[in-house]
């Protein structure tokens, strides 16, 4: 896409929006209020708001490549705590999607140079569910079947930050576990068992 056609279309945006709300930028600029943090990849074709079909202050977003939660990333982690402390959501969706090319790429044996620390934690997804995966003979099912327990992995991943802790024990925030298909389109629920989970993990994770 030329930038300048980017330009172009953002007037375009503005001039839809001000047709149906004359006061639709003044109410942007009152704040916000989402009750959704999503955290997605990174991947061009899987925009969040979009799928969704959700409209600017309703999703809190955060994307990096192949929806991580990783304890060292700071960024995340100053993702989270914000949504956590001052936008309270009531909602985290970790989406993941199928053909992500972060978790084709970790399923390589390949020098990926400085993503090498990041996919690491993919592999170790891998390396955890080894049994189940490598009984799935075709190769495309196994990917998709990593997709989605990179999915599973990272809301447990998440449940183990003491603010997630903390907001579901007061408020009792959700965690949930979405697979985006682009073949159809639609969003698919992995139904985490977040109580499970939770008392899996509170012996060694419990941050009080």
């Amino acid at each position: 896409m030329e930038l300048k056609k980017i330009f172009e279309n953002n007037q375009k945006w503005i001039d839809r929006k001000l047709a149906t709300d004359a006061h639709y930028f003044e109410k942007l600029c009152e704040g916000q209020s989402p009750e959704v943090l999503f955290v997605g990849c990174s991947d061009s074709r899987v925009t969040a708001e979009e799928l969704m079909g959700s409209q600017p202050g309703e999703v809190f977003v955060h994307r990096n490549v192949s929806n991580m939660i990783i304890s060292i990333d700071l960024n995340m982690n100053a993702v989270v705590d914000y949504a956590m402390n001052f936008l309270k959501v009531k909602h985290i969706v970790i989406c993941g999607h199928y053909f992500c090319g972060g978790v084709k790429a970790a399923m390589q044996a390949q020098d990926l140079g400085i993503l090498n620390p990041w996919l690491r934690n993919i592999r170790d997804v891998y390396r955890i569910h080894k049994s189940e995966l490598n009984n799935i003979s075709d190769e495309n099912d196994r990917y998709n079947r990593l997709i989605e327990l990179n999915v599973q992995e990272q809301c447990i991943n998440l449940i183990k930050i003491a603010s997630v802790q903390k907001a579901y024990r007061q408020r009792n925030l959700q965690v949930h576990g979405w697979v985006f298909d682009m073949r159809t389109g639609k969003l698919i629920d992995l139904k985490i068992d977040l109580p499970k989970e939770l008392k899996d993990i509170m012996e060694i994770y419990d941050l009080g």
